[in-house]
């Protein structure tokens, strides 16, 4: 790609939270990730430094900012230490935006983290953000500069097609995920069903019901996160129960807290699809996880504006209702 198009030469920096899929997305664009030494002290206080000249350059920062804590941290200090370098533009590309459920005010004194780390990490000095599937949208307004919302349906749907499955009804694991599933089933040209679900405690859900026709169907349940995984092997054990033949399910970002791997492993799943937005360990893997990569899509969407080309046609998926 041209490296001088735009606002300078690119620099591509990465934290260490997801450094495998920054090196794939370097790939893709020719270019090398540059090296950043972050350590300790010994208190465990961060220190950060960029080992490359970053005057007059187009920064991207490359960091998913799931827990620990210090994976927010690790960003803000790179986007500090490239303004104070004197970069001419830093990008923070945050393939997963943590914190992203707190994103109201639905319990008495509580905060509104999504909110808050946007705050952050504006104040520290970035100039856009890109991520892919917010939990909710309006994080997007969360903001106060321009903000690059992927989706990363079309990843998925291209791979559900290549398996050529049949009587398809895609399924909403609750009413959250409601219009994100449409969305998938129009693609696909398949029915929709909704789960109704009650949730009586955080990371808890209870099934109430099934609306829609899923006996004999090929099931396909659709989420943009899994955490504990208690919401989608409960959907699963719905579905098989109201007789649907096969259950598929696809979420872009796989936490995969605590029990979520024993719980999905013993779900009568086909197969659980995710992305790399947030890097799964070997040790959290099981037999029936599919990782596809959105290295493509966050190549493509760097490459649009490092050259200052819209972004319009990575949004394959946007609905209307």
């Amino acid at each position: 790609m041209d490296d001088t198009f735009g606002r300078g030469p690119l620099l591509l920096l990465a934290g260490r939270s997801n450094r495998s899929l920054a090196e794939k997305i370097g790939a893709r664009l020719g270019k090398s990730v540059d090296a950043a030494t972050i350590r300790r002290f010994a208190d465990g206080e961060l220190f950060v430094r960029i080992d490359r000249n970053a005057r007059g350059r187009d920064v991207f920062i490359f960091q998913s900012t799931n827990a620990p804590a210090e994976n927010m941290m690790e960003l803000l200090l790179l986007i500090d230490a490239a303004k104070r370098a004197s970069a001419a533009r830093v990008t923070a590309v945050v393939p997963y935006f943590g914190y992203g459920r707190q994103d109201r005010k639905d319990q008495p004194r509580i905060s509104i983290g999504a909110k808050l780390m946007a705050n952050i990490i504006v104040a520290a000095g970035a100039d856009r953000v890109v991520s892919i599937d917010f939990h909710q949208h309006q994080i997007q307004g969360f903001f106060d500069i321009p903000v690059d919302h992927l989706y990363a349906a079309p990843v998925f749907t291209r791979y559900i097609r290549e398996k050529g499955l049949e009587d398809l009804v895609v399924v909403a694991p609750d009413v959250g995920s409601a219009k994100m599933a449409r969305g998938y089933s129009k693609r696909l040209g398949a029915m929709f069903a909704i789960i109704d679900k009650r949730r009586p405690a955080p990371n808890a859900s209870e099934v109430m019901s099934v609306v829609g026709e899923v006996k004999d169907k090929t099931c396909i349940l659709t989420d943009d996160m899994v955490d504990t995984g208690g919401t989608v092997a409960n959907a699963v054990h719905a579905l098989v129960e109201r007789g649907a033949s096969k259950v598929y399910a696809v979420a872009s970002h796989a936490l995969l807290s605590g029990p979520a791997v024993e719980r999905l492993s013993a779900a009568p799943l086909e197969e659980f699809v995710v992305t790399d937005t947030i890097h799964i360990p070997e040790e959290r893997r099981f037999p029936r996880l599919t990782v596809l990569s959105v290295d493509e899509l966050l190549a493509d969407a760097i490459r649009f504006i490092h050259s200052n080309e819209s972004v319009s046609a990575l949004f394959e998926i946007r609905e209307t209702d």
